[in-house]
């Protein structure tokens, strides 16, 4: 027999990889070896990307199954996805499951699965196999998604999860962020028909939560105290960005361009503007070129992170303003996709430019680095109620007529972020909590052991 072998399996989207990876690598420092399960699609992506570094010391095996989708149809339209997954992807794990436990010696002793993939832990009931819930984003969101019955009783939505007033916010309980309900997880991520698939699959997600041992989070009792009021069943073993040293494999999409860290090298200490919006969010040519002269503006040197397909429509070479390139040449630098977690760390980093994503989150929180709050969509929302409400530790833009953040409004975000030091101070105090948990005697690694010792049991 050899080490425990797992499978993890995340919902197939850039956020939700991130995370998952990063805990497979903790297990694999504890003697477990992984099998991780991407679509094919991303499977693709991540080899790519990272080249012979896949193969790593063998300890996590990379494997695909279909997600149900043509070769060229849109991921991130979610309601074509939503369907691919419930249609194709259980039988495809079952299939995978037969055959690794077929073999004799190496069976599958665990799955691990997102909790947006709630299926995978129905399948691994069929198989006999213990299976554990893994929730990648802030407890507070998932305490939102398991109150969806409350929510219903309570007239903030109807039965297909669309609120009855989508104006007025609302707080779950004190101490955590107010919402509108035009921003709840499943009311953001496009039309109607969408909307109600993603919260068909909420609900069904819940339901297969509740059979499970274990509900892991990738977050900590400091940051969140309100929503762990709410569900105490959630267990925080995060954040698991703040507990790795960076490996070389860590499951993104894109490769990562390390001249970055160079050119960081070459800054003042507390310098540079880091810009980055994740995987999804998309520009229109608008606002793509305010927040190009938004940057220029500030005087200031900045490291952007510019996504191949970040805009709409147009490659974003071609919507960079006239001239732009020459004039920032000597104080700015666009990369495709930057080793963000080195990136957040450096000395040179003054504040973050962020959709606020959850894992860009957590990676600026433990890195005492203030932020300048530009959400999408989803979670993304909530998050920045965190950031400029709850932790005070940046402040938000407000748009113009136009719905545009306009350069002059970027301009102004960046003076007054970086001339108040309160929010640096915030910062380095909310960074020294994240760390404590996650250090030997902290609250998250202290839970993150008794896991190991159930799995080992």
């Amino acid at each position: 027999m050899g080490n425990p072998r797992i499978l993890a399996i995340p919902y197939p989207a850039q956020g939700h990889v991130i995370p998952l990876m990063e805990l497979s690598h903790r297990l694999v420092h504890h003697g477990f070896s992984i099998t991780f399960v991407n679509t094919d699609f991303n499977h693709k992506r991540v080899r790519d990307a990272f080249g012979n570094k896949v193969e790593g010391d063998g300890s996590i095996h990379l494997v695909s199954i279909p997600d149900g989708m043509e070769p060229g149809e849109d991921r991130n339209h979610f309601g074509k996805l939503t369907d691919g997954i419930m249609n194709v992807m259980p039988s495809e794990l079952r299939k995978l499951l037969k055959k690794i436990n077929g073999f004799e010696d190496d069976k599958i002793s665990y799955v691990i699965a997102d909790v947006n993939m709630g299926w995978a832990l129905d399948i691994a009931a069929e198989f006999g196999i213990p299976g554990v819930a893994f929730w990648p984003a802030s407890a507070f969101l998932l305490a939102l998604l398991f109150s969806t019955n409350n929510l219903f009783d309570d007239q903030i939505i109807d039965e297909n999860g669309t609120p009855i007033n989508g104006e007025k916010t609302i707080q779950l309980s004190p101490n955590t962020p107010a919402m509108h309900p035009n921003n709840f997880l499943w009311t953001s991520l496009g039309d109607l028909a969408t909307q109600k698939k993603v919260f068909e699959l909420t609900e069904k997600n819940n339901k297969a939560v509740e059979n499970v041992e274990w509900l892991i989070c990738n977050t900590t009792f400091d940051l969140e105290p309100g929503a762990f009021s709410l569900i105490p069943e959630i267990l925080p073993i995060g954040p698991l960005s703040a507990t790795n040293k960076l490996e070389p494999l860590t499951g993104s999409f894109w490769p990562e361009d390390e001249t970055s860290l160079k050119w960081l090298d070459q800054q003042q200490p507390g310098s540079v503007i880091y810009v980055a919006f994740g995987s999804f969010t998309v520009f229109d040519p608008t606002q793509f070129q305010e927040l190009a002269l938004g940057l220029e503006l500030s005087n200031r040197p900045f490291l952007w992170v510019v996504r191949p397909d970040m805009t709409e429509g147009t490659q974003c070479e071609e919507l960079y303003p006239k001239g732009f390139k020459t004039r920032v040449k000597n104080r700015g630098k666009m990369v495709g996709w930057a080793p963000q977690r080195a990136v957040l760390a450096h000395p040179s980093i003054a504040c973050f430019i962020s959709h606020c994503g959850w894992n860009s989150t957590v990676e600026g929180l433990s890195n005492g680095v203030p932020f300048l709050c530009w959400p999408y969509f989803a979670d993304q929302f909530i998050n920045e109620t965190y950031i400029c409400e709850i932790w005070k530790i940046g402040l938000g833009f407000k748009r113009d007529e136009r719905k545009i953040i306009s350069r002059e409004e970027i301009k102004s975000k960046v003076e007054q972020l970086l001339k108040d030091e309160s929010f640096k101070e915030k910062a380095l105090k909310l960074k020294g909590l994240v760390l404590k948990s996650v250090d030997e005697n902290g609250s998250s690694n202290r839970i993150f052991n008794n896991f190991i010792e159930w799995m080992k049991s």
